[in-house]
């Protein structure tokens, strides 16, 4: 066959879209005879929605027509809920369209031709590389101290005059520790006040660290700070891809411009605006997987493991070269978590059969991860 006969053999993607790594969602258990299947390998909320959401979603019948492009609803409930003006607030299909957002506003090719630069820690959140080779921007990648956490000190010392963004994931998907509020405020006070710093908190819900960083608290401090969350995780929401970044008026005025239409629907705005409305029910949830986390990570370093400090809805397995062993392993149990190469096993907190479950087997295990 010549390239006349077939014309889509020449069509030819980005450079840069060869270079990206592929998003890796996490699989779902292989059904095992025997055993309730259980998923552990993607950090969603185990629990469904609060019963008065799913009667909103079940209630929308307009969902012929758009929605509003600037989810006003949305944005009025959560200015209340967080105690923030309104404007402040761009909504985005989930924190990591709000990021997408943020990334095609601040980074990407410079008028010279060359890319702007991005710092983030590595490991962490895995579309990070994705969204910002997308957005034409280099990736400065830092690694993570040996106990999972940023380091913010090589992290100052890697901005230059291309840096243009700075994203803290806290805490940090997939190791689990938080960054604190005074370690934040330093490095924020260290780089150039012309650089975004981005403070993802999709996980803020499940923190109960005493000492941990409040964006909200450092966006209303600093006008080059801003804050990420979503309603994937603790309102149970995934599918229905809703969130926002919250940030001072030079910064939302761009935001609105690179903003995409119509990202969250009719039905997902009901959805967040019903679920902030019920926040007591909400938060009771959230509690009873945050007892759950603690149930299992004590659990693990009563079996001697080494567990980074889980403030998620996860926590972080340093298991190097064992980890596709370990992995395949919890599947023939049926249960899926997630294997990141050599470097370490994801485990989201799950059911408390799954949990108990996934525990009998770090018992038997004779290889548990220590601090490296």
């Amino acid at each position: 066959m010549t390239l006349s006969d077939n014309p889509a053999m020449g069509l030819r993607p980005r450079p840069v879209v060869d270079l990206l790594p592929r998003y890796a969602a996490g699989k779902p258990p292989v059904p095992v005879e025997g055993l309730v299947s259980y998923k552990l390998s993607s950090n969603e909320n185990p629990l469904p929605p609060i019963p008065a959401v799913l009667q909103a979603i079940a209630a929308q019948t307009d969902i012929n027509l758009y929605p509003d492009p600037l989810s006003s609803k949305l944005r009025g409930a959560l200015a209340g809920f967080l105690d923030v003006p309104a404007e402040d607030i761009v909504t985005g299909g989930g924190s990591l369209g709000a990021l997408n957002q943020l990334l095609a506003t601040f980074a990407g090719q410079n008028d010279d031709g060359k890319a702007d630069e991005v710092i983030y820690a590595w490991r962490s959140f895995e579309a990070y590389p994705i969204s910002v080779g997308l957005a034409g921007a280099q990736s400065v990648q830092i690694p993570l101290t040996a106990d999972g956490r940023h380091d913010l000190d090589a992290m100052a010392a890697a901005v230059t005059a291309r840096t243009r963004v700075i994203l803290l994931c806290t805490p940090n998907n997939p190791t689990g520790p938080i960054l604190t509020a005074a370690e934040t405020e330093n490095f924020i006070k260290s780089v150039p006040s012309d650089v975004v710093v981005v403070i993802d908190e999709a996980y803020q819900e499940f923190v109960r660290a005493a000492d941990a960083v409040d964006g909200l608290e450092m966006y209303r401090k600093y006008p080059n700070v801003v804050v990420l969350r979503t309603f994937s995780k603790a309102h149970g929401l995934a599918g229905l891809r809703v969130g926002y970044s919250v940030s001072q008026p030079d910064i939302t005025q761009h935001l609105r411009v690179t903003a995409t239409p119509f990202a969250v629907s009719q039905i997902a705005e009901a959805a967040a605006v019903t679920s902030l409305q019920h926040i007591d029910e909400v938060v009771e949830r959230v509690q009873s997987l945050v007892d759950e986390r603690d149930r299992v990570t004590a659990g693990l370093r009563d079996l001697g493991w080494f567990v980074p400090d889980a403030q998620g809805n996860f926590f972080w397995l340093n298991l190097g070269a064992d980890s596709a062993e370990f992995a395949a392993l919890a599947g023939e149990r049926a249960l899926s978590v997630r294997a990141f190469g050599d470097d370490g096993v994801r485990v989201s907190i799950g059911e408390a059969e799954a949990n108990t479950r996934f525990l009998d087997l770090c018992a038997i295990y004779t290889k548990p991860p220590r601090r490296s």
